[in-house]
């Protein structure tokens, strides 16, 4: 079975580093952009299985990307999950009206992430 490809949208490059190594060592093949452009970019060249996206980042914010990625017909189908320290009722809501998929806080548990990933790629393979 072919590891399922994993983009990961942060500005933050520790945080990128913690999330890269995390889903690396649940057997992921991980893809990495630094801000939202960049990752809209990525996303329609590489046509990843799963977004992981922060939401404040400099050029273009995750709520504008997962917008973008969620309109455009050839990646419309990737699901998101945000991984993000904006965690008032507000931001899930405007990240779920962009079209993201699931919403883990941080500081995150692995625990929680993971079990996200796993639950978001399964739905999509299933769907």
């Amino acid at each position: 079975m072919e590891k399922a490809k994993i983009l990961i949208v942060e500005d933050d490059r520790d945080n990128m580093g913690l999330v890269r190594f995390i889903l690396e060592r649940s057997g992921y093949t991980v893809l990495e952009a630094y801000n939202g452009q960049e990752g809209v970019e990525i996303a329609r060249r590489e046509l990843p299985d799963l977004i992981v996206m922060d939401l404040a980042m400099p050029e273009m914010d995750g709520w504008t990307a997962s917008r973008l990625i969620k309109e455009d017909p050839a990646t419309s189908h990737i699901k998101i999950l945000v991984v993000s320290v904006r965690s008032l009722i507000e931001d899930r809501r405007r990240a779920l009206d962009a079209g993201c998929d699931a919403f883990v806080t941080k500081p995150m548990s692995v625990a929680n992430l993971t079990a996200q990933v796993a639950k978001l790629l399964k739905n999509a393979n299933s769907g």
